[in-house]
């Protein structure tokens, strides 16, 4: 019986899922037995016959979940189990030679870079997806005048395509860190009990080289009996940050859905409900999941690097807490990209609440703008500062229209001729370098989409 949503299948895809029950788990390490016996037969430290016999039993199907269960509930361990239950099919002069030199974290470690290099290819292209929905929202906002705001308050005008091309530059960059750490976390071990390669002696690196080779991994340089836990620390922490970034851009999307703001609104289907108990809600609740799977990412990056201190060569304080943190991680963040698809791909935005919006103020959101003319005309900043404080908190006192107020001021209109003022109330002439900065993000990320297309 499902304990956990994981295990319902709540979240996370299929194929992301897959490659992480018991079963494909197995197949990931039987392929390494397989993959590390063909090699000593090679470099002639076992007897090539029981090189060939061993990889031809591993990739038989002959090794089942059951068995290996099975043979646990008598062992307790799960790797011998797995050494147990090839040799059972194997012949006497054979089955000596079954994960010899091996520990088992060479297995254990090395699967799990398997699995890791797999989910990799899963998500990266729904990373490339989703920055390709982005650079969509990125040209046809590009020039759309919105507010910006900091501290949740009015502050200026920003192109509402910049928010979409932040986002995009910022997943860009994922890519290129995940591109860039593959050499350092998806790793092979076949050096032993304490990472010397003793069984295997003068032959042990090639052995390793030869493997990692074989499975598309890189070789770790040198290791205790794992791979050392930085490496999955950094795995953990690219995965928490890129969940930082989906987090970063729910949180933006939820808040300009605030039915007091209603610039955006995630797609809402027929037949979908927003409420058990009021029929009019349409809630953000797609972003508000990847908020909350975020958080459980954040927590997995702390885990991870309390796992990097292990006693001598290693213990397994961090043993337990991997079999859940690594799958978790890969497969909640395969659920919130995919949900951020989906919520990017049917994202209403309301062009007209945008530009009403830009008006809540009445006006005072040009302040900077005036203060920017008035300085050029030679006026102190302090000075003309506090002249336009005062004219605003005075509208917002008296519920006056900033604009009007600022036409009839004495002191302004001293400075500033009315067709000047004009050009200053139109938000159209506040986008600055936005367009410049849109294109260059689009030229980024068009470029790691390129570097990067699903291999």
């Amino acid at each position: 019986m499902p304990i956990l949503p994981i295990d319902s299948g709540r979240y996370g895809s299929t194929e992301i899922r897959k490659i992480f029950d018991e079963e494909t788990r197995l197949v990931y390490q039987l392929d390494f037995e397989a993959e590390v016996a063909l090699s000593q037969g090679k470099f002639n430290l076992i007897p090539l016959n029981a090189s060939k016999e061993i990889s031809r039993i591993a990739r038989s199907n002959k090794i089942t979940m059951k068995r290996i269960k099975d043979l646990e509930k008598i062992t307790e361990h799960d790797t011998a189990s797995i050494v147990q239950a090839i040799s059972e099919h194997c012949s006497p002069s054979t089955k000596p030679w079954i994960h010899y030199g091996l520990t088992s974290n060479d297995v254990i470690d090395t699967s799990t870079s398997m699995q890791l290099k797999d989910a990799f290819e899963i998500i990266e292209p729904k990373i490339l997806k989703l920055i390709s929905l982005l650079i969509k929202k990125i040209r046809k906002f590009n020039v759309l005048p919105s507010v910006g705001r900091t501290h949740g308050q009015h502050a200026s005008i920003i192109s509402f395509g910049l928010k979409f091309a932040v986002w995009a530059n910022e997943l860009s960059y994922h890519i290129d860190r995940i591109e860039e750490g593959k050499k350092r976390f998806l790793l092979c071990k076949t050096l032993g009990v304490v990472g010397t390669g003793s069984l295997m002696g003068s032959k042990a690196l090639d052995v390793q080289n030869d493997v990692s080779k074989s499975l598309g991994l890189w070789s770790i340089e040198a290791a205790t009996q794992v791979i050392p836990r930085e490496r999955l620390a950094e795995v953990q922490f690219i995965i928490s940050l890129i969940g930082c970034t989906l987090d970063k851009m729910a949180t933006e999307i939820r808040n300009l859905q605030r039915t007091e703001i209603g610039e955006v609104e995630e797609p809402f289907k027929k037949g979908q409900l927003g409420s058990s108990a009021v029929p009019v809600k349409r809630n953000p609740i797609k972003s508000e999941r990847i908020s909350s799977l975020a958080r459980i990412l954040r927590s997995f990056s702390i885990i991870s690097q309390e796992n990097i201190s292990l006693w001598h060569e290693r213990d397994l304080s961090n043993s337990a807490n991997e079999r859940f943190t690594i799958p978790m991680a890969v497969i909640l963040l395969d659920e919130m990209v995919g949900s951020m698809i989906k919520v990017i791909e049917g994202l209403n935005v309301n062009r007209q609440k945008i530009l009403e919006n830009i008006n809540k103020t009445r006006g005072r959101i040009f302040a900077e703008f005036i203060l920017e003319a008035l300085v050029k005309k030679g006026i102190p900043r302090m000075s003309a500062y506090d002249k336009i404080q005062r004219s605003a908190f005075e509208t917002l006192a008296s519920d006056k229209d900033f604009k009007e107020v600022v036409m009839q001021d004495p002191f302004i209109g001293a400075n500033l001729d009315r067709k000047e003022l004009r050009i200053i109330f139109d938000p159209n002439s506040h986008l600055a370098a936005s367009t410049k900065i849109i294109n260059n993000v689009i030229k980024k990320a068009e470029q790691v989409r390129k570097n990067y297309k699903v291999r």
